[in-house]
């Protein structure tokens, strides 16, 4: 492939680690489970437009803002330790029987969580955390021809392949944790435990987002 060289040991690479867990893994099961597949599947696609986002950021090089300027840093992180602090005080403090999630603009809608405010959710998740920037930016260089004239095409291609095959795992994710959404359905008093332990969940993923250097 033009510009990129070792391609399928980047694919391998880019599969192991998007097996490895961690925060956007946490947050489209955490949502699978409190609100059912749908709304795993609306973090799952959010968490790939972030990515999205990020690859391109790193081709044109915005990226390096973030490895160079410790004060981007800085407020990028709080601002994205801050959003995930706030989402999971919304779970501890929502009442039981409202996190289910409907289309937007149906009966309820007012009172439950829309596949669309969870993509949303997702893509900021991503988006505010920097570390999904350095990653980008210091991972995929590796395997781009530095003296290929389609670099940022390389960039783009790269890019590309992880965040499928990390969507592809995703919905995996989403499906499966869909599925055991049923039994909390039946059990109301357990479903107010999972939304009140997923809340607790994204309030440490925003103090570790916080505190992480």
């Amino acid at each position: 492939m033009a510009g990129i060289h070792d391609y399928w040991l980047f694919l391998a690479a880019g599969v192991l680690l998007n097996l490895t867990p961690g925060q956007d893994t946490m947050f489209i099961v955490g949502r699978a489970l409190s609100a059912g597949t749908r709304a795993g599947i609306a973090a799952a696609f959010g968490i790939c437009a972030g990515s999205v986002g990020h690859t391109v950021a790193a081709a044109l090089g915005l990226s390096l803002i973030l490895a160079t300027s410790a004060l981007a840093f800085t407020l990028v992180k709080l601002l994205g330790a801050a959003y995930l602090i706030y989402l999971g005080t919304r779970l501890l403090l929502s009442k039981p029987g409202r996190q289910g999630v409907v289309a937007p603009g149906v009966a309820g809608a007012g009172t439950a969580v829309t596949a669309r405010s969870v993509f949303l959710q997702g893509a900021l998740t991503n988006l505010l955390n920097p570390k999904v920037a350095l990653f980008f930016l210091a991972f995929l260089p590796q395997f781009i021809d530095t003296a290929s004239g389609a670099r940022i095409l390389a960039f783009l291609a790269l890019g590309g392949t992880f965040i499928t095959t990390g969507l592809a795992w995703c919905l995996v994710l989403a499906l499966a944790a869909g599925r055991l959404q049923a039994f909390f359905l039946r059990n109301p008093d357990a479903r107010t435990l999972l939304d009140r332990a997923v809340g607790t969940l994204f309030i440490a993923l925003g103090a570790r987002l916080a505190w992480s250097r």
